[in-house]
């Protein structure tokens, strides 16, 4: 048999369920954009073969285009490792050149400069990082261009 108080929810047992429903409700809603985030920052274009890739020396640059005719530096490290880039400045869109001394690329317009190594802002007005593009290492030593990343998510 039960009685009116057993039947009854407690203010705490009440506060309790919506704090844990909200929680998981925050949780999993979070997971989901961080998803659909990621999703959002890779795009995938045509690949492409970058001409003259394979006679970059580790230390070196390969000015090219993609997707279509969109500017991109190919950048090759000491290890040789390969990281290309999209020449659009983030802050006005200017196209930025590498600086083989500093090994970082930088923005004539207004003196923004971008690692070399990771497209991250190391100096000046630019809001976010360049767009990396993605690359595939294929038989015989060809680099490909196959998509981008959007700057700010690939980074961080």
């Amino acid at each position: 048999m039960t009685t009116k108080s057993d039947s009854q929810i407690t203010r705490r047992r009440f506060c309790n369920s919506v704090l844990f429903t909200s929680a998981g409700l925050v949780i999993s809603t979070s997971e989901a954009a961080s998803q659909n985030n990621q999703e959002r920052t890779l795009l995938v274009y045509p690949a492409a073969k970058i001409e003259g890739a394979e006679r970059v020396m580790p230390g070196g640059y390969l000015y090219f285009d993609y997707p279509g005719r969109n500017p991109a530096v190919l950048l090759r490290t000491k290890e040789g490792q390969y990281l290309a880039y999209n020449r659009k400045c983030a802050h006005r869109g200017c196209t930025v050149d590498f600086d083989t001394s500093q090994r970082c690329l930088t923005c004539p317009c207004h003196r923004g400069v971008y690692d070399g190594r990771t497209g991250y802002v190391l100096y000046g007005p630019p809001p976010r990082p360049l767009d990396q593009i993605v690359l595939e290492i294929r038989a015989g030593g060809e680099v490909w261009a196959i998509g981008k990343r959007l700057g700010g998510d690939f980074n961080a």
